[in-house]
């Protein structure tokens, strides 16, 4: 190898450990990196859980609020004159009166419980979620060109929309769109809060129930836990219980995810004979999916034909 060639490769590995444009742009930002707004999961909290936003004059930081605003509705909000801001109304009255107001708002909706297609959820919650960051874009738009200059941190959720209901999910007409607008959920505040505390934070666990292979059966070992199960519920009035069903990966996927199905309607029939109301126990087939055992082996199927049971 003569000299210039040495040269020449020098140079190339020079180059090599020089930074990235990408790795720049990183260190100008200070390692910073952007958070996607999404929450992940669906929020078990109650309307009851927040204040209405027409109680609202000035912030106060340690309040949660609750505006039923349809925010898919933002383009013709910001587009017509006057605005059209119906139950943002205060909202935007406050933060254009207190121009560096901190906002954290939290777009929030439902599926329609109705729907009972898991595929077609997801594909509904993905929409809902893209729609939401969308109109937020649109409000972020026209807050800058009314150089509106309060900080706004959003965020967008799903909630369970019976839970979300409560009581009053029995009284009102179920909501015919499939997915529910059901608006924001806005804190005033510097200060780091929780907008969807957990009703289920510190509550009991219980451990998955067993099936044989290729059965939906509750065996008889299981009826004292559905006892206490059940008795724990009724107990926590404001808790409900998710109930997913697995397989092993015997059969064909159809087959294994009727079975998970029935093993989760098999427990839910349980708790419904004990008591508990139909609609605090939710139901998901996983089929095959996410194995805890190896299906190679007689243990491992065994493990895998299982119900695991959350409370939420």
């Amino acid at each position: 190898m003569n000299f210039s060639h040495r040269w020449i490769l020098a140079l190339l590995a020079l180059v090599m450990l020089l930074p990235t444009d990408a790795v720049l742009a990183q260190k100008n930002k200070k390692g910073k990196r952007e958070v996607s707004p999404i929450i992940e999961g669906r929020q078990k909290v109650r309307k009851t859980d927040y204040d209405t936003i027409w109680k609202f004059t000035a912030f106060d930081a340690k309040t949660k609020y609750y505006c039923p605003f349809d925010y898919t509705t933002m383009e013709t909000a910001t587009e017509e004159h006057p605005k059209a801001w119906a139950a943002m109304t205060p909202v935007i009255n406050y933060l254009a009166s207190v121009s560096r107001a901190p906002m954290r708002m939290c777009a929030i909706f439902a599926i329609n419980p109705n729907i009972e297609d898991d595929v077609y959820k997801k594909e509904l919650v993905s929409q809902a979620q893209q729609e939401a960051i969308a109109s937020y874009e649109l409000y972020k738009k026209w807050s800058e060109e009314e150089e509106m200059r309060n900080k706004v941190q959003f965020q967008v959720a799903q909630v369970d929309y019976r839970y979300w209901m409560g009581t009053e999910f029995f009284n009102a007409p179920m909501p015919q769109e499939d997915i529910i607008h059901l608006g924001y959920v806005l804190y005033f505040g510097s200060k780091k809060i929780n907008l969807f505390p957990s009703a289920a934070e510190n509550a009991q666990k219980f451990k998955d129930v067993k099936f044989f292979p290729n059965d939906a059966t509750i065996t008889e070992s299981y009826q004292t836990y559905m006892d206490e199960l059940a008795t724990y519920l009724k107990e926590n009035d404001r808790l409900e219980v998710l109930l997913c069903g697995y397989s092993d990966n015997t059969g064909t996927d159809a087959y294994n995810l009727g079975l998970s199905r029935q093993r989760a309607v098999e427990i839910k029939k349980a708790l419904t004979r004990r008591g508990v109301e139909d609609y605090r126990i939710e139901i998901e087939a996983h089929g095959s999916d996410n194995p805890v055992g190896d299906n190679t082996t007689l243990s491992g199927r065994m493990a895998n034909n299982r119900v695991t049971v959350t409370i939420q």
